[in-house]
């Protein structure tokens, strides 16, 4: 495929006439605003700007409205739908559904929303970013603009004022939560988002993000009440699907990723002295298919792989390896090898001259190129 049908997830983005329409700032060099361009890859020395922002972030969650919690209608009636489990039984058929929702939702946020958008970890065309932003929506975790904006603020401000989600400012169960109904983390606005917000298709699905999980639901009924009737012999229903492909993996996964922002900020190891509370845990990692090595995460947040030695398994990593060998992903980027040196020798990867304390020290992976998109 010729680079003008790649979507280039680790480049810059030019500013024109469609960016300006959705809220581009971008400067008249051509490169995208900081966030956008090189989250995570920052120094706590950001400066003046880095300063105002984070009060300006304060001040709004904190303001008028800012602190009461406004819980959706959806999220919680998907909770209390659980009860429903006791009534529809299970079966090996509706476990099997629910395993194979699980996973390939997660991917979805794990893989797309967090490491390709996000962090423009890897490259793909723009029908493959698509079907990757639909997949994870069909996570019911928002759309990929909302997502994204919220995470690369919290790479900005990590476990400090501005950041969204932190144990250490707002305490675990703000953390985990509560975050989600504050007012002012409803509408984050596109200036952080402007390289993904130049696509019209993720404008709308961003939008219109609630569709996507009620299709979902929909097509495990619709599964449920085939199998059925086709073959009554599984002990299957249209409900029992219902509940155990849609509902729970959905709950599942709500909190399973909501433990990386609270659990992997408060409980785990250290590899890395990084200015923030980040840590690794494994059992965060093998709920999020590998993103709770969310310390490895903090001190190499552009690189595609989160697990560093044998140990720390890393399904998200294997998937984008799977896309990049069907030739679906493409650029994809790693650590540096002394830190899987290092890793793997089970030794601390911190370098003694200390640039391992510093959360973005090591040079950019890979030059950052301007998209080129028909």
């Amino acid at each position: 495929m010729s680079d003008s049908g790649r979507v280039a997830a680790g480049g810059s983005v030019r500013k024109d006439s469609s960016a300006a329409n959705v809220g581009d700032r971008s400067d008249d060099s051509g490169r995208s605003d900081d966030s956008a361009a090189n989250v995570g890859d920052r120094s706590d020395d950001s400066g003046r700007s880095d300063r105002k922002d984070s009060s300006a972030a304060s001040e709004g969650r904190d303001g008028a409205g800012g602190s009461r919690l406004r819980p959706g209608v959806p999220f919680v009636a998907v909770h209390v739908a659980c009860l429903a489990v006791f009534f529809v039984g299970w079966s090996p058929v509706a476990l099997a559904v629910g395993v194979a929702s699980y996973a390939a939702r997660a991917f979805g946020i794990t893989g797309f929303y967090h490491r390709c958008f996000a962090h423009r970890a890897f490259q793909v065309s723009r029908a493959v970013q698509f079907g990757g932003a639909v997949l994870g929506a069909a996570a019911a975790q928002r759309g990929p603009l909302w997502w994204v904006a919220h995470h690369r603020a919290h790479h900005r401000f990590t476990d400090r004022p501005g950041d969204p989600h932190s144990p250490r400012v707002d305490g675990l169960l703000r953390a985990h939560l509560l975050w989600l109904f504050t007012p002012a983390n409803q509408h984050p606005g596109l200036q952080g988002v402007s390289d993904l917000a130049r696509f019209r298709e993720m404008r709308l699905l961003d939008r219109y993000h609630h569709l996507v999980p009620l299709t979902v639901a929909a097509g495990t009924f619709g599964l449920g009440a085939l199998l059925a009737g086709v073959w009554p012999t599984l002990h299957t229903s249209a409900w029992q699907v219902l509940v155990w492909g849609f509902v729970l993996p959905t709950v599942a996964l709500y909190h399973s990723t909501f433990a990386v922002n609270s659990i992997a900020h408060r409980f785990g190891r250290r590899r890395f002295a990084t200015r923030d509370d980040s840590r690794n845990n494994w059992l965060v990692a093998l709920l999020t298919l590998g993103e709770g090595w969310h310390n490895n995460h903090h001190r190499f947040p552009a690189s595609a792989r989160q697990g560093l030695s044998r140990l720390e398994v890393d399904p998200t990593w294997l998937g984008i390896r799977a896309l990049a060998a069907l030739g679906l992903a493409r650029g994809l980027r790693n650590v540096p090898s002394w830190a899987l040196a290092e890793a793997r020798g089970g030794r601390q990867t911190d370098r003694a001259d200390g640039s391992g304390s510093q959360p973005g020290s090591e040079p950019p992976l890979h030059p950052e190129q301007p998209a080129r998109v028909r």
